[in-house]
């Protein structure tokens, strides 16, 4: 089995990478070959291991060289995010829009000569949702809440949906979507996505660094950890058309957080101090795009996958904890632990 992860040497494609090579099979079938294509080269591990090849570049460069090039499995993480997309359209329309079509059309045209329809994961958001003056957004968005995205992002990744919906409905490839919550806590520095924070707030105070928290406290969102993320696309791909149950688009399962209560379980695991490095000033223009995202979600269908959301906020921050440990970054990492 040959599979490709676009976005594989980020980190939830990094990730899912090495979970999928730990596992060693995928939907039944072994998995002998997995292509990482990304801007950025593959971590080191992952680069070393005989099983796994790099394409480093832009995708929308890459996709032209993929209509000869056969593939069992595609999952599709490859993205600009939120807050780039706002900042630059351009970059958000070729990265995510684009893109997907190019590699969208580079798997039909292999099935079109001849080849088994590849079966297609796609990185879909809770940014699909959004407020519509006609149709008040829930206080929970579900499977078959109306998505009114109201950021260029959120539209483009809805946008992507609707594309894949219609190249399965027209047997080009066997595609379903699979709706992240915000990924925390990620390792590193932070990036342009506007959630960004609801990592850092967790992340520099552990490192001992003061954090800037860009909303209040009384702000409201789905969360789910890097490894109960990368079981849920892969559950999704191991899924049958019939279990998915009909519409190719599903929220993956998360825990509705609140800001402060994050900070309180922050507190739980690394003490007063530590959560002390948090430190609010309002950023109008990030609060602006979080008052337009989903204050919490539910997951019926994934429920039904077995799918279900991490057991607490503090199990996601211990999470972190022995991830840093096991990357050998604990002194940098986790510093603010042993102050």
């Amino acid at each position: 089995m040959k599979l490709l992860i676009t976005g594989g040497g980020g980190f939830v494609g990094a990730r899912l990478a090495r979970t999928l090579l730990a596992r060693e099979t995928l939907a039944g079938r072994r998995i002998e070959a997995i292509v990482l294509a990304d801007q950025v080269a593959p971590p080191a591990d992952l680069a070393a291991d005989a099983r796994v090849s790099a394409r480093v570049g832009p995708l929308l460069e890459q996709c032209a060289a993929l209509h000869d090039e056969s593939f069992d499995g595609v999952f599709h993480l490859a993205s600009a995010v939120s807050g780039e997309c706002e900042l630059d359209f351009e970059l958000g329309m070729r990265s995510n829009l684009d893109s997907t079509r190019a590699l969208l059309d580079a798997l039909r045209a292999r099935q079109q000569g001849g080849a088994p329809a590849t079966r297609l994961v796609f990185s879909s958001s809770v940014a699909v949702f959004g407020p519509d003056a006609s149709v008040p957004m829930p206080k929970l968005v579900a499977d078959d809440t109306l998505p009114a995205p109201q950021t260029s992002y959120g539209v483009q990744k809805l946008i992507c949906e609707h594309l894949i919906a219609d190249y399965t409905r027209k047997g080009f490839i066997d595609g379903r979507a699979a709706r992240l919550m915000t990924v925390t806590v990620r390792p590193g520095k932070p990036n342009g996505a506007a959630s960004s924070f609801f990592s850092g707030i967790i992340r520099e105070p552990l490192a001992g660094v003061e954090s800037i928290c860009p909303v209040s406290e009384d702000v409201r969102h789905p969360m789910s950890s890097p490894s109960n993320t990368v079981a849920g696309l892969i559950a999704v791909y191991e899924a049958s058309r019939e279990a998915l149950g009909g519409r190719l688009g599903l929220n993956l399962p998360a825990l509705n957080m609140r800001v402060g209560d994050m900070l309180d379980a922050l507190e739980q695991v690394a003490g007063k101090k530590v959560r002390a490095l948090v430190r609010f000033e309002r950023d109008e223009r990030i609060a602006g795009i979080v008052a337009n995202w989903p204050t919490g979600a539910s997951a019926a269908r994934a429920d039904k996958l077995g799918l279900k959301p991490d057991g607490s906020f503090a199990d996601i921050i211990r999470q972190y904890i022995d991830d840093s440990r096991a990357r050998g970054d604990a002194a940098t990492a986790l510093k603010g632990l042993d102050a």
